[in-house]
């Protein structure tokens, strides 16, 4: 495993912990993590059932609180830093609203209301508009010209995720947080999902963190951080399908720690 070497951070964990339960019934989700993530970069959040991925990946994204440490969004020149972990709700709501994306595997659009209407509806209660040239360019990029007037019912699941992912780009967040956004595709849908998520990273500069389970998942992403039981257990960059299948075939085993950024 090896570590990139140097980045400009987009947000990051410091110290991070997270527990459910007390007494007997106490779990260490998160067992004092430090890890960040680069801006302008595509990484991936991986471990076995258990490891803390998803709780890391909602602490980051303001969805869940922490015990103990802290948890950063950082600015970059013409936005501030702010400490999501102890932000108060009415200032999440607002970096949620405008400053964090999310693509769910759930898709999670609203069935009543066409692409073009799920697409602009944040941005829309937020009281915002897109430029018709950055609309057009987000969802001519996600293949979705021709599909803007139809309801969710009426497309795929690969392009229902589309309208997903466009809805979370269109307000240029400074991190879009993706919770395995291809687990309910097919495998040649997860692909054309994942990489459009890849191209918006090197075309545009966007953020994405993503969970996964799927080393082929992983593998469109420029580094994985690998958790074991709450703890960091190392990273890979430039990975492939088969380094991050070696990597958590090593990590079953040995449990083994190792310096993360």
């Amino acid at each position: 495993m090896t570590s990139i070497s140097s980045f400009v951070p987009a947000c990051s964990a410091q110290g991070v912990a997270r527990v459910y339960g007390r007494g007997d019934a106490e779990v260490r989700a998160l067992d004092g993590v430090s890890v960040a993530f680069a801006r302008g970069r595509f990484t991936a959040i991986m471990g076995p059932s258990g490891s803390g991925k998803s709780t890391l990946m909602h602490t980051l994204a303001g969805l869940d609180g922490v015990d103990s440490g802290r948890v950063i969004l950082h600015g970059d020149g013409r936005r501030a830093d702010v400490e999501i972990s102890t932000a108060p709700d009415a200032v999440l709501t607002e970096l949620r609203r405008d400053r964090i994306g999310f693509v769910f595997q759930a898709f999670n659009l609203l069935p009543v209301l066409t692409a073009r209407d799920n697409i602009l509806l944040p941005m829309r209660l937020a009281g915002s508009r897109p430029t018709p040239e950055w609309f057009d360019e987000v969802t001519g990029r996600l293949g979705l010209t021709d599909r803007l007037d139809h309801l969710p019912h009426e497309m795929s699941g690969g392009q229902q995720q589309r309208v997903a992912v466009a809805r979370a780009l269109l307000p240029q967040p400074d991190v879009i947080f993706a919770d395995e956004p291809t687990g309910n595709l097919d495998s040649q849908s997860g692909g054309e999902v994942l990489s459009m998520l890849r191209s918006s990273v090197r075309e545009t500069g966007q953020t994405v963190v993503m969970v996964t389970h799927d080393p082929v998942a992983a593998s469109y992403s420029d580094r994985v951080v690998l958790l074991a039981d709450g703890r960091l257990a190392g990273e890979i960059a430039q990975p492939t399908a088969d380094s991050v299948i070696d990597a958590m075939r090593d990590l079953r085993t040995s449990r083994t720690v190792v310096p993360v950024r």
